[in-house]
């Protein structure tokens, strides 16, 4: 059974940092390009960032230089460290999970709330 399980999401002051964590089972983690989108009610789900299987690293403009994306194989997990926070962050953060060879897969995670708000 697949499942991607998001944590670490919470409220948080404007310039604070959170650390979100996403440990995937199911699948063979390695071999999956993984990625962390976000969205408000007001908004389409957006890529925040991306990590491939050989750990290239790629961010939306609006968050690059605060955010860090990585990737724990040995413990099927990654990690988005946000820093110096601001109120348009938040948003519900949720991982993905692609997959282009030999077949196609996505998998998505049941997200988690960040709010930054004073």
């Amino acid at each position: 059974q697949v499942q991607l399980v998001e944590s670490g999401g919470g409220l948080v002051q404007p310039g604070g940092s959170l650390r979100l964590s996403c440990v995937a089972s199911g699948f063979t983690f390695s071999s999956y390009v993984m990625s962390w989108y976000r969205q408000t009610p007001e908004k389409e789900r957006e890529l925040v960032a991306t990590i491939t299987t050989a750990g290239v690293k790629n961010y939306a403009d609006s968050v690059k230089g605060r955010f860090t994306i990585s990737r724990d194989n040995a413990k099927n997990t990654i990690y988005l460290q946000m820093n110096s926070l601001k109120p348009e962050d938040t948003a519900v953060y949720y991982c993905k999970a692609v997959r282009r060879t030999f077949g196609t897969y996505d998998y998505w995670g049941q997200g988690t709330q960040v709010t930054v708000s004073s």
